[in-house]
């Protein structure tokens, strides 16, 4: 044996070989010096690289508080001390795991310091990226979680409130270079990422398979990132079983441990002061426990760092550039018991130029992808994907493109990741795409809610309850059904059915049932009349997508209905009506957030004309257009909006009016308390957010309305305008925007 154990047991004899190969390095130099010293620079860098004790670096768990980590890495270069294994948990596991993939300390430096770890850690889809139908569910009010029912009618919801789709993408990419390689004892350092099994508590030590997805599931916090299945395990995060694990780092071999730990201490009684602090306690009480006993097995020898991270939490990850000089300094702290590991400069030029072995030649260009695979676990087609996808075989891979392309499916709110591999098989380069369709799938329930009043006292709601089957066929098929209480009572169901793999064309039937209230005014703008409006019938649309952006549709509406006087004189007229109208609608959408948009716009154009060879009563036609556009600076946004609608010959029924009021839309007026034959409005709206805390952005603003309603075009002018305004609060809440 080489390696010295430091053990007394056979000291003399182990240290032989060493004895050995110096006396026959001496002779040689006696019998020719000249060749002899080329040979003693060359051999005894070689030989003390095989005799010293092997050194096993063990990173601990803590969120942003591993950023310290590349500090202490930083430092053992410097002072050149040689690291043969790597054991990392949770955030130790991804600094481990790709210093152990050949990344240098400032390159993971970089990485954690320029990553946007808010966006890394959430599984909101960009707005850009869903699909143009997902993105008109947001004007319906509806609350944007969809937990999932099963045939069974049990309500089923998904493994972590995180789904961990970004964070995974970003963690394939840092370790793309060695993608190839399964066996994690051939990176430039062996390594180890440990995680839990949720089934039985047990540590599970991932030494193989996928680098990327070792590193998420050590750090998968139970419950807010989901469980990953690896190798017919559930796992969650190590910091549950084994938060810093030293033993995992002595399987391997090391002699010598240097652990680190930024594990967060437990909280004093005076913090303890709300659930969520109780709940943080328990957990770190868990954590601690386990590593309290790892820190036990340590021996003088060993060198145990603990950083002085002051008031950074696990989730200051806007702060982790200042964990790093953290790091440095408590390495630096030890200085004295980490010099009696250090190299000489031509030994640990010997043991980098070991650790090279194992490297993966990195390509300086992209790879060529001879064929693509479909890993298809979900109810779509191979073809649907693929065409969303948009992979060239024979053809360079373009990374940032798959990206944007599988973000653009993911859109489509069916999967619960979508993951890809780049593979050899037969001297050729394929990609594998993993596509997995949502475990709480495929039938989601959607709440919604929509309550409002004026300084009157009047008061309006609306709460929905809305039902969809999703990938009812190949095709991405969707059967939708919905019911709404209160003002303006609805029910409806719908199918809507893209005809082609890139869905472009659709048809979209719907039957529905509404009831409204409209009220008439006299010229002295006293109500006059309150009708009660109950219609119900068929609407049946085709159209296109035009990608995530923008769609055309045409329709024909036929409904049948009645208007009841609910408030007026007895001689007002009630009546049965029936509608037959074609209609054609295109429409943008831009906004990067529908209801506080800080770019994008936003429009409609609209066409309708009514038929009496249709089934409808009067014949009429009407027009409308709608413009938005938002810009922002810092943390101030403009707001820019115009609307104008006109009935071309002024003779349109009650149950076609134009409906106005409500807030931005001459604010103090209820919703839809105005309507006329003729409708226009222009707005202005500043808005600054006044907070940081992404889980609820907070807005304070003022709007500028001018517009109205008229029964005639040739009345409609800014001299018989309303001038209205509103000084508003607004928060984008998980339930939908609040205004006070």
């Amino acid at each position: 044996m080489l390696v010295n154990h430091y053990g007394k047991k056979n000291r003399g004899f182990k240290r032989m070989p060493f004895v050995f190969c110096t006396v026959i390095i001496w002779l040689s130099v006696l019998v020719c010096p000249a060749a002899a010293s080329d040979t003693i620079l060359e051999a005894m860098p070689e030989t003390m690289e095989s005799n010293r004790p092997r050194i096993g670096l063990v990173l601990s768990g803590g969120g942003a508080r591993g950023a310290a980590h590349i500090g202490v890495l930083k430092v053992l270069e410097k002072m050149r001390i040689p690291i043969d294994y790597i054991a990392g948990t949770s955030m130790g596991s991804i600094v481990g795991g790709l210093y152990a993939s050949g990344m240098t300390p400032a390159e993971i430096e970089e990485v954690v310091t320029s990553l946007d770890w808010t966006q890394a850690f959430t599984d909101e889809i960009p707005r850009a990226e869903r699909s143009f139908r997902r993105k008109s569910e947001d004007k319906d009010y509806l609350i944007k979680s969809k937990p999932g029912l099963s045939d069974e009618l049990e309500i089923k919801i998904p493994s972590g409130l995180i789904q961990g789709q970004t964070i995974d993408l970003i963690l394939k990419k840092l370790v793309l270079s060695v993608n190839q390689v399964q066996n994690f004892d051939n990176f430039t350092i062996p390594f180890r990422a440990v995680a839990t099994d949720i089934v039985t508590g047990k540590a599970v030590v991932l030494k193989s398979g996928d680098l990327a997805m070792a590193m998420r599931a050590s750090m998968s916090i139970p419950t807010v990132l989901s469980t990953v299945e690896v190798d017919g395990n559930l796992l969650v995060d190590g910091g549950v079983s084994n938060n810093l694990p030293i033993d995992v780092a002595r399987k391997m071999g090391a002699d010598i441990v240097i652990a680190i730990d930024i594990s967060t201490p437990l909280a004093k009684r005076k913090d303890l002061n709300s659930t969520l602090d109780i709940a943080e306690q328990l957990t770190g009480i868990l954590t601690r426990s386990n590593t309290e006993a790892q820190i036990a097995t340590l021996s003088e020898k060993d060198v145990f760092i603990v950083p002085d991270l002051g008031d950074i939490t696990t989730s200051s990850f806007d702060r982790a550039g200042e964990a790093i000089p953290m790091g440095v300094a408590a390495a630096e702290e030890k200085i004295q018991s980490l010099e009696k590991l250090s190299l000489s400069k031509e030994s640990y030029t010997a043991y980098r130029s070991s650790r090279q072995v194992h490297l993966p030649e990195k390509q300086s260009t992209a790879p060529v992808i001879d064929f693509v695979r479909i890993d298809n676990q979900s109810r779509l087609s191979d073809s649907m994907i693929s065409a969303r996808l948009k992979i060239q075989e024979g053809a360079p891979l373009d990374l940032t493109e798959l990206e944007k392309n599988i973000g653009t499916l993911y859109g489509l709110e069916l999967f619960e990741n979508i993951l890809y591999d780049i593979i050899q098989e037969e001297g050729q380069t394929g990609l594998v795409v993993h596509v997995k369709e949502r475990s709480w799938g495929p039938n989601y329930l959607q709440l919604g809610f929509s309550i409002g009043g004026n300084q009157d006292g009047d008061n309006y709601y609306d709460l929905s309850l809305a039902y969809t089957r999703t990938a009812i066929n190949q095709l991405n098929g969707e059967w939708r059904s919905a019911v709404q209480i209160g003002n303006t009572p609805l029910i409806f169901t719908e199918i809507y059915q893209p005809l082609d793999d890139n869905s472009l064309y659709f048809i979209n039937p719907r039957l529905l049932y509404k009831k409204q209230t409209i009220r008439l005014y006299s010229s002295t703008d006293d109500a006059l009349t309150e009708y009660g409006i109950t219609e119900y019938g068929a609407d049946l649309a085709a159209g296109r997508e035009l990608g995530t952006w923008g769609e055309a549709r045409i329709g024909l509406l036929r409904l049948t209905g009645d208007a009841n006087v609910n408030i007026g004189p007895q001689e007002q007229p009630e009546y049965d009506f029936n509608r037959g109208e074609l209609y054609a609608k295109f429409s943008v959408d831009t906004f990067d957030n529908f209801h506080f948009p800080r770019k994008g716009y936003y429009g409609s154009v609209t066409y309708l004309r009514s038929e009496e060879n249709l089934g409808a009563d009067s014949e009429f036609e009407q027009i409308g257009m709608e413009a938005n556009l938002a810009m922002s600076w810092g943390k101030n946004t403009i707001r820019a909006g115009a609307r104008i609608y006109s009935t071309l010959d002024d003779t349109a029924p009650v149950q076609n009016r134009f409906l106005l009021g409500g807030l931005f839309n001459l604010s103090g007026f209820n919703k839809d308390e105005l309507n006329g034959q003729q409708l226009g409005l222009v707005r202005l709206i500043y808005m600054r957010r006044i907070n940081d805390f992404n889980l609820l952005p907070t807005y304070l603003g003022v709007s500028l309305e001018s517009g109205n309603v008229w029964e005639k075009q040739t009345d409609m002018g800014f001299d018989t305008a309303i001038l209205a305004g509103s000084l508003f609060l607004g928060i984008d809440t998980f339930i939908g925007p609040v205004y006070i």
